[in-house]
């Protein structure tokens, strides 16, 4: 997802709402283009983040303008349905989608209708001061798909899983926005040299709570031209993600496989975790995907990386690396609603049709995977998911029909690791989630094939 700059438009928390807004930059024209980027994303043909990138790309915009697009095009996709139930309960000649944009402005951002007078126009100043009183009013028959800004089906399942406060935090947490993380590249620098440079450069940031080669920043500064970056010492990424590596802890000289690599950001830390020695293969059905690990691989300085574009799980040059590997990390395809803090479009675009395909897909991955894995092995099993029917209901359905694995307990081998996640439950695997740890929600299970 593109890192946006917040909008210097935006009043801090506790300014004064009747402040004069000459130089806050708002003015009509500039609403009207949030509004058609507002159109284009709420089709949900496209991800919300390839909407916007597109849109910037075809009208020069400046950054402090783009901030403003874009901060207001994901408040309106995080809080899609309250924003509408609100203006379909409250009848305008104004669109819908011009309304909704509004709403936010006020209720979700928190300009103040003063403000944000120079956007409005004839007749809009009245109406939205109507609708923007009355949000205690429009609670009134809620369901818990328009509490919780969720599609009823995902509401029910994730209502199934967890207590009403449990939801209410998560639903909350995920609808905020998520930090920047970094991680270290160690095999160029460390971080409390790499903390410095950035600190002396004028941006904040500090140490994660986890990753032990984690960076958050306080700020989202443009980092794609910073030397940092460029020399391969530090890349995007969840601190969340950040820890599964840890999981799967390969070390020097062994045989490795990230078997769904995408763009190969844990594939760069597990290659550094393994001090460039051995060999590690970073598999993946999509082309499109690994050519993006290229420029990176390029800048880590690894040399142990051998990126392979596979049919499918069952790849000719999978199977024949059967029993053969001593660690395979699976971060699966799926939901990908843990991260939508990042990517609030997913939670309207997924249906219970796709989980159902992605479960399958899942379930024989997992498979193929695991039969890679010499005795004495492990693989680790992830998503970024929230939803149980991809995560403990995949794993339990392997453990079942696999004897020779058995779950290692995910909190004590970070403990080897020199991190402390308290264990969510007693059946060993991860999770994490913003309102706990202020990461993406993840879960990983670790599975340890018995030795000869």
């Amino acid at each position: 997802m593109n890192r946006l700059r917040r909008p210097t438009g935006k009043p801090p928390a506790k300014a004064d709402p009747d402040a004069d807004i000459p130089d806050s930059g708002l003015r009509p024209a500039l609403l009207n283009s949030a509004v058609e980027v507002i159109e284009l994303a709420l089709g949900f043909a496209y991800p919300a983040d390839n909407v916007l990138s597109h849109y910037f790309r075809e009208n020069k915009t400046g950054s402090r303008d783009r901030a403003f697009i874009a901060e207001l095009a994901y408040a309106v996709l995080r809080r899609k349905r309250s924003l509408e139930r609100s203006a379909k309960l409250h009848s305008s000649s104004i669109s819908m989608t011009r309304q909704i944009a509004l709403l936010a402005l006020v209720r979700v951002i928190g300009y103040s209708l003063r403000q944000i007078e120079p956007l409005l126009r004839k007749n809009e100043h009245e109406w939205l001061k109507e609708v923007a009183l009355q949000r205690e009013a429009d609670a009134e028959g809620e369901t818990l798909g328009d509490k919780l800004d969720l599609p009823d089906w995902l509401a029910e399942r994730l209502s199934a899983q967890m207590s009403p406060k449990q939801l209410t935090d998560l639903v909350h947490s995920l609808n905020t926005s998520a930090p920047l993380d970094l991680r270290v590249n160690t095999i160029k620098g460390e971080r409390e040299a790499v903390l410095a440079k950035l600190n002396a450069d004028g941006i904040e940031a500090m140490a994660c709570t986890y990753s032990p080669v984690g960076i958050r920043l306080r700020h989202k500064p443009a980092l794609n031209k910073h030397t940092l970056f460029i020399k391969g010492v530090i890349e995007v990424q969840d601190e969340g993600s950040q820890l599964l590596p840890l999981l799967l802890a390969a070390r020097r000289g062994e045989m490795v496989t990230d078997f769904c690599a995408g763009a190969g950001g844990k594939t760069l830390q597990i290659g550094a975790m393994m001090r460039n020695t051995g060999r590690l293969y970073a598999f993946d059905v999509a082309e499109k995907r690994l050519a993006k690990l290229k420029p990176r691989l390029a800048r880590s300085g690894l040399s142990n990386v051998h990126p392979v574009a596979i049919d499918s799980e069952n790849d000719q040059r999978v199977r024949r690396l059967a029993g053969k590997m001593d660690r395979v990390l699976v971060d699966a395809p799926c939901s990908g609603l843990g991260t939508l803090r990042r990517n609030p479009d997913l939670k309207w675009r997924q249906t219970p049709q796709a989980v159902a395909e992605l479960v399958l897909k899942q379930t024989a991955i997992l498979a193929a995977a695991a039969k890679m894995v010499k005795p004495g092995g492990r693989v680790v099993y992830a998503t970024c998911s929230i939803l149980a029917e991809e995560n403990e209901g995949i794993v339990g359905a392997f453990l079942a029909a696999h004897p020779e694995f058995s779950v290692l307990a995910a909190d004590e081998v970070l403990k080897t690791k020199g991190v402390v996640v308290a264990p969510n439950r007693e059946d060993g695997y991860l999770r994490l989630s913003p309102q706990e740890h202020g990461c993406d929600g993840f879960f990983a299970a670790v599975l340890q094939r018995q030795a000869v």
